[in-house]
């Protein structure tokens, strides 16, 4: 990788102290760090972006499109990160991208399996891996919503998860299934015996949101804030001088997921994103309305939600196949390959 000019880290520090008073979560930072480096290194590695005028943004975009052949969200993405470099970072007015070249946004059906399919995967997997994918599927999750849930935010008695900040800054409440009450009481069981061991040691921290502890400090090592999904080792914060307990990292599901869908024989593409669809389009099979679907995946649009009902298991938009109509009035001996029988028995053909 080239060496970064040497304005890059002071524009990324003032990025991220923009985008921190705008309350953006860290991964929207990364990637807006990204791409104002690669945008700096297209156009030469060595020009400060105050010096790079509209025409500049907008040849960026085209190079993603054309010659990067980027999905239409990852141009968009792109261009949400110039646009705030620009507007927060060096307050100077938004690049008129007019005229560019757009990258196609294809219309995709999300990848959907059968309940049967769901079950064959989940018995191929283990451990905390199984319970978060069961999480995923039975409460309709984000991969992030599960691993960045406390303790507090599982409720067995009443049969709840209550998502914290998730997409769009918004809470919402979602079912927990009842077959996981005592497999979620037995995980806390086993994060609080965790914590108090770390404790002991020394550690036991957490990360507290936003300024939460410095209004109460003692919290971060409280069980009600201890991830439900712990980390296996804890890592040593600088800032706060504690040992701090992280919660499992996403790509431990992520690699756990697929593995486990090739072990069950699945043909069909499967990430921890489709076990959210099956949720969604699994509900509206058994009959549930499309709002009480949509306040439980947390949409703010119905016409997101209304995308499942596209992929219900009734064969294409609902219709029934011609091929299937009058399946007990066929002849005996018809097999649908060409060839039929005559009343004698011998095949005939036209």
């Amino acid at each position: 990788m080239p060496p970064e000019p040497p304005a890059t880290p002071s524009l990324i520090a003032t990025l991220r102290d923009r985008a921190a008073v705008r309350r953006y979560s860290p991964r929207t930072v990364q990637a807006y760090e990204r791409w104002v480096r690669r945008y700096i290194r297209h156009h030469g590695g060595q020009t400060h972006p105050r010096h790079l005028g509209p025409e500049c943004v907008r040849a960026f975009l085209v190079h993603l499109a054309r010659e990067r052949n980027v999905a239409a969200s990852t141009q968009y993405q792109a261009l949400a990160a110039l646009t705030f470099l620009y507007r927060d970072v060096l307050e100077q007015p938004t690049p008129n991208v007019v005229g560019v070249v757009q990258a196609k946004r294809p219309h995709r059906l999300p990848n959907v399996l059968s309940r049967e399919h769901v079950q064959r995967l989940l018995a191929e997997l283990r451990g905390g891996s199984q319970l978060m994918a069961m999480l995923l599927y039975g409460a309709g999750l984000r991969l992030m919503e599960c691993c960045e849930l406390r303790l507090k935010d599982v409720d067995p008695e009443r049969g709840e998860v209550r998502v914290r900040h998730g997409k769009g800054a918004r809470d919402r409440v979602t079912v927990l299934p009842a077959s996981l009450r005592e497999r979620i009481e037995q995980q806390v069981a086993a994060v609080r015996r965790l914590q108090l061991l770390r404790a002991a040691r020394g550690g036991g921290y957490v990360e507290l949101p936003g300024a939460f502890h410095r209004k109460s400090s003692h919290a971060s090592r409280g069980w009600s804030w201890c991830w439900l999904f712990p980390s296996r080792t804890e890592t040593w914060h600088e800032g706060s001088r504690q040992y701090r307990t992280g919660h499992v990292h996403p790509s431990v599901l992520q690699k756990a997921v697929p593995a486990a869908a090739r072990r069950a024989g699945l043909v069909a593409r499967v990430t921890c994103h489709t076990l959210r669809h099956s949720f969604a389009t699994h509900l509206l099979e058994s009959g549930y309305d499309i709002r009480t679907v949509q306040e439980l995946l947390g949409h703010r649009d119905v016409s997101t939600t209304m995308l499942y009902t596209h992929v219900l298991n009734r064969g294409g938009l609902g219709v029934r196949s011609p091929l299937d109509v009058g399946v007990a009035d066929r002849p005996p001996g018809w097999r649908g390959d060409g060839a039929g029988r005559g009343p004698e028995g011998e095949a005939r053909s036209r």
